[in-house]
């Protein structure tokens, strides 16, 4: 099992009107990736979201993955998501950033697709109907791959076309292309990415054994996959879910139950209006959910949270574990004070990480790597 956190620009409250604290927040979210660069970490996804006030300020991840690329050494960036449709970015400019994002972190990014968080994301671009957004990734999935290896590149289709031969530049930065991924909810969506031979992107709300279905699910898909959609399978489900990691453990469950911790799932269940909402969950402007000291215990047995010293969380990772996911992702929760933040980091990759994933090199590397050549 891998490790890795997810960033999204989190500016929350008056912050998220003031310039100077809205810079703050994106520098803070570059330090932290340093810190989970230096300590075992081996993934960041940088999420890209527009006009979501509060909830994400990072609108250009590729350009905040350029400068994440100098700041870092062995960290894989990934996008969570690069919008397929062709409304929101060509075809062309898509298959562009990648790989320029591929060469900049010689060969450490990965390219995460999907269609946006939600109606009110993508009325941004004057998408009204999301649904819609669907034909256009199924068309533009199988295209990306043409490009970076055609030098003449045409193509006549339903949502795009480029009628003229153009050489889409700059092409990858090895002899295969950045491992591909992309954003899943329902296990139908899960069982079709794992068909394509692509990695499936849970950002979820749910508990880890919730999650059983959607990964089993990837996993038949996958077993089924002859004809993935680029050069090799990348064999990877990534499930999301929060971790609150500390050297003192009454800390750590005093942290689990500040009033604060539930503010960022009410803006979830606001802009997020093509997932779900769970039944109670509360809808911002309402007031978020305050666990109780009480109830701590049984959100760590219900999966839904990773929570105490070091020790502890190893063995409440057991039940992760046995989920059969390949990546575990936590995001940095805004009611965390910025040392608190290291600090989970810091712990988490010291003495966590080395218990469960001893394997120096990233497997999205080693399906690349096995591809051109490079083997195991």
């Amino acid at each position: 099992m891998e490790f890795g956190i997810f960033i999204q620009g989190t500016c929350t409250g008056e912050k998220a009107h003031i310039p100077a604290k809205e810079h703050e927040a994106l520098l803070n979210e570059v330090a932290y990736t340093r810190t989970a660069d230096a300590n075992g970490w081996k993934y960041c996804w940088v999420t890209e979201h527009h006009a979501l006030t509060e909830y994400s300020h990072i609108s250009a991840s590729d350009v905040y993955m350029g400068y994440l690329a100098h700041a870092t050494k062995r960290i894989h960036l990934g996008s969570g998501i690069f919008n397929l449709s062709p409304r929101v970015n060509h075809p062309a400019r898509n298959a562009e950033r990648a790989a320029m994002l591929d060469h900049l972190t010689e060969g450490r990014f990965e390219f995460g697709t999907g269609r946006g968080a939600g109606s009110h994301e993508v009325g941004t671009f004057n998408i009204h109907d999301t649904s819609s957004t669907k034909a256009e990734w199924d068309e533009v999935i199988y295209e990306l791959p043409k490009m970076w290896k055609q030098k003449d590149y045409t193509h006549h289709g339903t949502s795009f076309s480029l009628d003229k031969p153009h050489n889409i530049l700059p092409k990858p930065y090895k002899a295969s292309h950045p491992p591909l991924w992309v954003a899943c909810g329902n296990p139908a969506t899960y069982e079709k990415a794992g068909k394509m031979g692509l990695g499936a992107l849970g950002f979820n709300f749910s508990p880890i054994h919730a999650m059983k279905p959607q990964i089993e699910s990837y996993k038949k898909g996958m077993s089924e996959c002859t004809e993935p959609v680029g050069d090799y399978k990348n064999d990877n489900v990534m499930i999301t879910n929060s971790v609150i990691c500390f050297k003192d453990r009454e800390h750590a469950r005093e942290v689990a139950c500040r009033a604060s911790r539930g503010y960022i799932f009410s803006l979830v269940c606001l802009y997020h209006d093509t997932f779900p909402t769970p039944p109670g969950a509360p809808i911002w402007p309402q007031k978020p959910n305050v666990m109780k000291p009480e109830e701590v215990d049984a959100a760590i047995e219900a999966g839904a949270l990773l929570c105490g010293t070091p020790d502890e969380v190893c063995e409440q990772l057991r039940a992760f574990d046995k989920a059969g996911m390949d990546q575990l992702v936590f995001g940095l929760p805004n009611h965390l004070e910025n040392d608190e933040v290291h600090e989970c980091l810091e712990m988490f990759g010291k003495h966590v990480i080395p218990q469960y994933d001893k394997d120096p090199v990233h497997s999205t590397t080693r399906y690349r790597n096995a591809f051109t050549g490079g083997g195991f």
